[in-house]
């Protein structure tokens, strides 16, 4: 019986040609996300050299006046690269893998990015994770649409039907050859990916491997729940098409736009303008106003003197902080805001395993919102270290050449990727298994 299944699935050329594209755009996905990992590395090699000869010029024009120096340097803090992120681009695109900041405020300068063309960012990447979510489905469903009902159309369904014992192990065994077509694919992007991408074989890229498999299950599942309606193939292929929409277009569009309406983050613009009128109007205000709160969070710099009639370093970067401490809260409440938008995604996502798996495969591959979140947090604590450990000099005058510029080189920081793999993999299966058991139920009734 396998043989006949086998060689009547080679018969049908459109399988193999389907087969062949759907292997030739996923190998496509492994070259763009070799590109996407290029840029990377020549960024941060950008980043390295800029750094260093950035010091080393500031200090050769300004070296005895620190203060100044520090107004231009920038020091980088980087994102980890992950390997397995050229897999799922995400968010990434849009949020940039590092930060060079200088040791004024920091919130005119945490949300910088990188100039992204608006046409490319609104067609999103052709990654891998893309391939698996949109193109793989689309392919079982032209494979598996008529299984039963082009037996039934050709005439043949009581013949075949009377040389095996079992309908429902017919039907399996034609189910079970072309998802052992599909998933071989998928196994060869996943090994190419592997050696193209250089992917440690970690445990994100085994969850992420699981999660795809599982994904892929789920599309069978429904598509023999669709062919348990024993319907014609025109009212199959159209019904598998219209689900395709829903799952992947539709309801993350209306998710989307739900969480965007539920969770209004007007705090973002708050930030944005508390933060420029809480160091602009200094200005124009007596500097004592602006020293006071300075000196409340840090009394051991009461010692220094402020002169009312002239500029100085103490005084600017004495605005420059209050700049950021009177946007402190609403900064803190649209950080708070769009980490409640993520969990309530990941909460509807729980019953759309289309969006699950595209929250799993950015968050295996710290590409999502909470990484970026997350970086931001430490960018921060990044910059009050600098800050502090720059202001003593700064306002004892001391010559930039006296500083240890060797610890003040690129940092990195590694993203946080702990999660737990049942949580992770158990929606989707879940939703697998009832589909499939009620489809076999069905099934069981030809």
């Amino acid at each position: 019986m396998y043989k006949l299944l086998f060689r009547s699935f080679f018969r049908t050329k459109i399988f193999l040609v389907s087969l062949s594209l759907l292997l030739f755009v996923g190998i496509i996905s492994i070259l763009i996300g070799k590109q996407y990992l290029l840029k990377q590395e020549k960024t941060i090699a950008a980043a390295v050299s800029f750094q260093q000869k950035s010091i080393q010029n500031n200090i050769k024009y300004h070296n005895e006046d620190l203060g100044l120096v520090l107004y231009y340097l920038r020091f980088t803090l980087i994102k980890k690269p992950v390997n397995l992120s050229a897999i799922s681009i995400g968010q990434s695109d849009v949020n940039p893998l590092l930060q060079s900041v200088t040791i004024r405020n920091l919130e005119g300068q945490k949300h910088d990015t990188d100039f992204e063309n608006p046409a490319l960012l609104m067609s999103g990447n052709l990654d891998l994770g893309f391939v698996i979510i949109y193109l793989f489905p689309l392919v079982l469903i032209a494979m598996t649409f008529n299984l039963y009902s082009e037996e039934k159309e050709l005439g043949t369904w009581r013949i075949l039907s009377a040389q095996t014992t079992s309908k429902l192990s017919f039907l399996l065994k034609k189910m079970g050859i072309r998802f052992l077509f599909i998933f071989a694919v998928l196994i060869v992007l996943l090994i190419a990916a592997i050696f193209v991408l250089r992917i440690p074989l970690d445990y994100n890229f085994w969850a992420l491997c699981m999660q795809s498999f599982i994904y892929i299950l789920f599309w069978c599942a429904l598509c023999l729940i669709v062919i348990s309606f024993q319907a014609n193939s025109n009212f199959n292929a159209l019904t598998l098409i219209s689900i395709w929409i829903v799952l992947t277009i539709l309801l993350p569009a209306m998710v989307n736009n739900y969480v965007l309406n539920k969770y209004p983050v007007p705090e973002a613009l708050d930030a944005m303008i508390e933060q420029r009128d809480g160091y602009h109007e200094k200005w124009d205000l007596a500097k004592g106003v602006t020293m006071e709160p300075f000196f409340e969070d840090f009394p051991h710099f009461k010692k220094y003197i402020v002169p009312e009639d002239k500029f100085s370093w103490i005084w600017y970067y004495g605005m420059q902080y209050m700049g950021d401490l009177e946007s402190k809260e609403s900064s803190i409440k649209m950080s708070e805001k769009i980490r409640l938008r993520n969990k309530i995604s990941e909460t509807i996502a729980l019953v759309l395993p289309t969006i699950h798996t595209q929250l799993v495969f950015n968050k295996m591959a710290s590409t999502n919102m909470i990484a970026h979140l997350d970086f931001i947090e430490t960018l921060t604590k990044f910059h009050e270290k600098l800050r502090v450990a720059f202001y003593s000099d700064v306002f004892d005058k001391r010559p930039a050449d006296s500083i240890d510029w060797g610890q003040y080189d690129v940092k990195f920081y590694e993203p946080n990727t702990n999660f737990n793999l049942f949580k992770t993999l158990s929606p989707t299966l879940l939703i697998t298994i009832l589909i499939g058991l009620v489809a076999i139920i069905k099934l069981k009734r030809l």
